[in-house]
């Protein structure tokens, strides 16, 4: 008996060996039998597939993974990603750490985890004031509202390229950099400290030096406008010039980027011009409108262009486009008959189609208008969400896979 344990011992590696052998056999047998892709092939298939499928497909092979997370293919995913309107809706629970689904990504949380900050000492805050990040996406006429699943504290203050400015409500006046797509945050060191309501945030990149820049204006004490800029390279913040003592009247409606500068419309209503401070020079300008910006009037980017949409008339609304800072003129494109005197605040311009996405000011409800067709529509809203939100809470936003 002995003498058998010992001859199946000695089998035992042969066996081993040939079982591997064996389905390395088969391995490449139904390698054989697949196809063969290039990388630059299957690059362009997954290029046109959302941002969701492709955290899906990240998970399907090294090879596909390397190819989503490569340099280029972000970019080139970012130029075809069409805009959604991101904003932000209450968690309407008694204990929003309790019931949180678990598939939910907490900021704080992984703020908390990735500084190191042991639970005794982190700070008091009240959870109540939770809420989910969510996006509207517009297609075929329709809109769908999804969740990111991501809970924070903190509210949204600017977005760019994928990349959203969020409160960091762990640090007092801190912010946070997140991309909502691959939930990868990273807090800045502080700033300017000032209440909310006396500062207004920007954020763009440069062009020349490819870098995202987070801007800062805020009011002081005696009514005189600053600005300071960090770099996310540097991480440093940086007094800049300006504005000029008088250009700046509030800082109520966020900044717009487009053409290589953010722009404020810096008056309450009737303001008869905008401030831009361009990224690579950070310098401001002061440049006249073709109309006077009223109450429901905004600025947008429009085709790379800033795009300045007017009510005119009690049921016309004008659509003037701005392509440079210097030497260039403001010019009308459209105007949009209505044919009732709806109060609708523009809040996004779609990439690929250019329709312009309406609120109606009254109700809360969302328009779209076809400059094909040459109509405005209504737009029924698909998902879970029942409270209105209103337009001062939704920002232009990208899903992409960009990081800093």
């Amino acid at each position: 008996m002995a003498k058998s344990m010992g001859s199946k011992g000695k089998n035992l590696p042969r066996l081993v060996e040939e079982k591997a052998c064996s389905n390395k056999f088969q391995q490449e047998e139904q390698q054989k039998r697949i196809p063969y892709l290039p990388k630059d092939c299957i690059a362009n298939i997954l290029i046109r597939l959302p941002h969701n499928s492709l955290l899906r497909s990240m998970l399907v092979c090294k090879s596909w993974r390397n190819v989503i997370k490569s340099l280029n293919f972000v970019h080139a995913h970012l130029d075809r990603s069409a805009t959604v309107l991101i904003y932000q809706s209450w968690i309407w629970t008694p204990n929003s750490l309790t019931t949180r689904p678990p598939e939910s990504f907490s900021i704080e949380a992984n703020y908390s985890q990735s500084q190191n900050i042991p639970i005794f000492t982190q700070p008091n805050i009240n959870h109540s004031g939770k809420t989910y990040v969510k996006f509207m996406e517009f297609s075929n006429g329709k809109c769908d509202e999804i969740n990111y699943n991501i809970s924070c504290l903190g509210m949204i203050r600017a977005s760019c390229d994928g990349l959203i400015l969020l409160d960091n409500r762990m640090k007092k006046g801190g912010l946070i950099v997140l991309n909502p797509v691959t939930r990868k945050l990273d807090p800045l060191p502080l700033g300017t400290l000032f209440p909310v309501h006396k500062e207004s945030y920007g954020f763009a990149l440069s062009k020349v030096s490819g870098v995202y820049k987070v801007v800062h204006l805020f009011r002081d004490e005696l009514d005189f406008f600053h600005c300071e800029i960090l770099s996310l390279r540097t991480r440093v913040w940086r007094p800049v010039y300006g504005p000029e003592p008088g250009l700046f009247g509030w800082l109520g409606h966020r900044p717009v980027f487009a053409i290589g500068s953010l722009h404020w419309v810096p008056l309450v209503d009737h303001s008869d011009y905008i401030v831009s401070l361009e990224m690579d020079s950070e310098k401001f300008h002061k440049v006249s409108l073709p109309t006077s910006c009223r109450t429901h009037d905004r600025i947008l980017e429009m085709h790379g262009s800033l795009c300045f949409i007017a009510h005119e008339e009690m049921a016309q609304i004008n659509i003037w486009m701005l392509e440079g800072l210097s030497g260039h003129a403001w010019k009308q494109t459209c105007s949009i008959t209505m044919g009732c005197s709806f109060n609708m605040v523009p809040l996004l311009s779609l990439k690929m189609s250019g329709d312009v996405i309406f609120e109606r000011d009254e109700d809360y409800s969302l328009y779209r208008y076809n400059f094909e067709l040459k109509e405005m529509r209504r737009i029924q809203v698909q998902g879970n969400g029942k409270c209105p939100v209103p337009s001062y809470k939704y920002f232009t936003h990208v899903n992409s896979f960009i990081s800093w």
